[in-house]
């Protein structure tokens, strides 16, 4: 689906004057920040979109002469720095005309409603309340300028938190994550196996997130579903935090834990596949079964869509498990960086 910035002219790219009408080129001087943050924002996806109330436009108080100049030289000026609006959309209504086209009305705006637009993936960028409004109309998100600088804006647009929750309601069990890929290390989990739990509170410490897990599973039956559909559950979340994935690091990890060595390989390539190579020597560490970990990270890979590759060695079962998870959580860590100057896919193919 396409995406846009719905960005607001006067106040936003140039600076208002105390009549707050820039109806000539005495008063035409560019927002600070305003150029290098649109520069920075191209290329990523966007259509850019100018949005502007231009009070009484068309009539004599304020002939079409008087406002095209100013409207031609920002758009030369923008086009001069490799910056180019693909739409522009100008009310000229007043404000007791209460005109739908006017902001925060969304009149103007049917294309962009019409399915075809991820508005809830859109911006709307301004300085008034009006902008905000017009974003909740729309259903896209704000940035308002003065709370907000320009470049703050453009580091909001860029490398926005990675934040999901996921349910997964089955007969057997009642699941929910949450994650914060990008938040201090924080966990919050209750799945009703301890030992789980433990294993999971590793991969929000070691993995560098934020991660919260509930789940109310058939215990009285057995372990497995409460484990399949938690990594299910978890690994949805991750390939829906991650999103498009551009910029991240993709590939990930060995650590040693006492007399374990555990490596891990990881790869968010899109396609599925776990290679296990664990032997433990006994039937459960804590509440949990011992061979229900592979089937664990065989649920994770086939819902997040990525190559997990699992080596570990070691005496102590405990300490094997745990290395794993940790590896894991190393692995993750590196993958999932984010490089907020590189927007390009880790790909070769130009798809993951």
């Amino acid at each position: 689906m396409k995406k846009a910035l719905f960005i607001d002219r006067d106040g936003t790219l140039l600076r208002e004057p105390s009549d707050e009408q820039i109806d000539s080129l005495s008063k035409f001087h560019f927002v600070p920040g305003a150029i290098s943050g649109l520069k920075a924002l191209c290329g990523l996806g966007y259509e850019f979109v100018m949005v502007s109330n231009q009070d009484g436009l068309g009539t004599p108080s304020f002939p079409e002469e008087d406002f095209l100049p100013a409207q031609n030289l920002l758009l030369e000026t923008l086009e001069g720095e490799g910056i180019v609006f693909d739409d522009i959309l100008i009310d000229p209504s007043l404000p007791e005309d209460n005109s739908p086209c006017r902001k925060p009305g969304t009149g103007m705006f049917g294309r962009y409603m019409d399915g075809s637009y991820d508005l809830p993936a859109c911006w709307v960028i301004g300085d008034r309340e009006t902008d905000r409004q017009l974003a909740a109309n729309l259903g896209a998100g704000a940035l308002i300028l003065g709370e907000k600088s320009w470049p703050e804006i453009v580091s909001a647009i860029r490398t926005p938190m990675r934040s999901v929750t996921v349910e997964r309601k089955t007969r057997e069990t009642s699941v929910t994550v949450n994650i914060n890929l990008d938040a201090q290390p924080a966990s919050d989990i209750d799945t009703g196996l301890k030992f789980l739990d433990h294993m999971l509170d590793q991969i929000a410490f070691h993995g560098g997130l934020s991660l919260a897990v509930k789940c109310i599973g058939d215990l009285e039956v057995d372990e497995h579903h409460t484990m399949e559909d938690t990594a299910i559950a978890l690994g949805e979340a991750l390939s829906k935090a991650l999103g498009e994935k551009r910029g991240i690091g993709r590939y990930g990890f060995a650590l040693p834990m006492d007399d374990c060595r555990a490596l891990v390989l990881l790869d968010f390539g899109g396609r599925a596949e776990l290679v296990w190579d664990v032997e433990f020597t006994r039937e459960y560490v804590g509440d949990v079964p011992t061979e229900m970990f592979r089937h664990f990270f065989k649920s994770l890979s086939d819902s997040m869509r990525a190559n997990i590759y699992v080596q570990a060695r070691g005496e102590n079962n405990h300490h094997l498990a745990e290395s794993i998870f940790k590896a894991f959580a190393r692995a993750l860590r590196q993958a999932v960086r984010r490089d907020p100057f590189n927007y390009s896919l880790p790909s070769s193919k130009g798809l993951l």
